[in-house]
């Protein structure tokens, strides 16, 4: 169990101010957090000033990074051996954060899973249910929840993967999905959620598409194999079928054929040359 003294808790902001002062209060009411960190992407209203009204420490950007620029720059300021990311929106109670951090130490990465009917609508809960068995396939071990940014892990992990968070909205797919093929400790921990003030800033049609290559993305880069072996076995037994019917059928073997089998065997071997890649380059780092 990781103590509170241990954890700094990061909170990205943008245009949060009906808020953000509430969270922040009951968050240090909650716990002796060894500090609490507001990082305001670029807010046009008072979100920075009644973060630190309420005792946090505020990091300023000047204009609107993205939600994962502010929790990267939460990361790199924050002075503790583990770290809390939670919303500025009010959805997340403190005794949820503690139920997250109690976890830390046995666990390198603790996400905050939310049941399936929190979601705001039946396409948000259908697009989630998509993405987490997906990222459950492509990793090999169940997935709760994929894109909840409520989590907690050790500090010196998030770093490592740093220079692979993108600036939008996927931080929390893209680190779910590294520490779990770097072979890290992460568990779910069910956690309910209140109705947030105000509106999602994460639009379903607009970043569905964005979350589904992120997944594609983070996954081939840390085991191709998951991804490249799948499509040459099925190009492998198109071209198979195909073949072999026009030779009982006709008696000759159509070019179409013989390409889908080639490319099955050069889809393979880039896999295989890609997963040699992968495994070099986490031996590189685990010798640093």
């Amino acid at each position: 169990m990781a103590d509170a003294s241990l954890v700094s808790v990061v909170i990205p902001a943008l245009d949060e101010a009906a808020t953000i002062g509430d969270v922040v209060t009951r968050l240090r009411a909650a716990a002796s957090w060894r500090e609490v960190l507001v990082v305001d992407d670029g807010s046009s209203d008072r979100t920075a000033e009644l973060a630190q009204h309420a005792g946090a420490r505020v990091i300023r950007h000047p204009y609107t990074k993205g939600n994962g620029a502010a929790v990267k720059s939460g990361i790199r300021q924050a002075a503790g051996e583990f770290v809390l990311i939670i919303d500025a929106d009010g959805q997340h109670p403190p005794d949820a954060a503690l139920r997250l951090t109690a976890r830390l130490g046995e666990y390198d990465l603790v996400v905050g899973a939310r049941p399936a009917a929190d979601h705001a609508s039946m396409g948000r809960r259908l697009g989630n249910a998509l993405l987490n068995a997906l990222a459950s396939y492509l990793t090999g071990r169940p997935i709760a929840d994929l894109t909840s940014g409520f989590r907690a892990a050790r500090r010196e992990c998030l770093r490592e993967f740093l220079h692979l968070l993108p600036n939008g909205f996927s931080t929390p797919t893209t680190t779910t999905l590294a520490f779990i093929r770097a072979g890290y400790s992460v568990a779910f921990e069910p956690v309910g959620t209140a109705r947030r003030v105000g509106r999602s800033k994460i639009h379903f049609t607009r970043d569905g598409a964005t979350f589904l290559l992120i997944v594609l993305k983070i996954v081939t880069l840390f085991s191709p194999l998951r991804i490249f072996l799948p499509i040459s076995l099925v190009s492998l037994g198109v071209g198979a079928v195909y073949g072999v019917w026009n030779a009982v059928a006709y008696g000759r073997i159509p070019n179409g054929a013989v390409v889908l089998i080639l490319f099955a065997a050069l889809v393979f071997l880039v896999g295989l040359v890609s997963e040699q890649v992968a495994s070099l380059r986490f031996e590189r780092t685990a010798d640093r």
